[in-house]
């Protein structure tokens, strides 16, 4: 369960990254390496079984989920940030809601 939460930790990290490199967005590397280190974090909490981990995973994925579909409904989701967004935090609210009602 925690190999999809360090996953989605370098992947986010890495779009972030990319975002700074590409475009001088400063905010892409902040957003980018914050929900890089939450998932990185959640996966740290889940791989030693500690309180906390799945509900940080969920919760990042939801407001990753959120933050790709606010910025795609302008655009129409033609742009490829909000598609990957969108994508990356709907697979991770997915998977980590099943997990949670695996659990609870």
């Amino acid at each position: 369960m925690d190999h999809p939460a360090y996953t989605l930790s370098f992947l986010t990290a890495v779009g972030g990254t990319m975002g700074y490199i590409r475009k001088g967005s400063v905010p892409s590397l902040a957003a980018g390496l914050l929900f890089g280190g939450i998932y990185g974090y959640a996966g740290y909490l889940l791989h030693e079984n500690r309180d906390g981990g799945l509900e940080m995973a969920l919760g990042t994925s939801a407001i990753l989920l959120t933050t790709g579909i606010i910025r795609g409904l302008p655009s129409r989701f033609t742009k490829p940030v909000p598609i990957v967004l969108t994508l990356l935090g709907g697979l991770g609210s997915v998977y980590y809601y099943n997990k949670y009602r695996e659990f609870y």
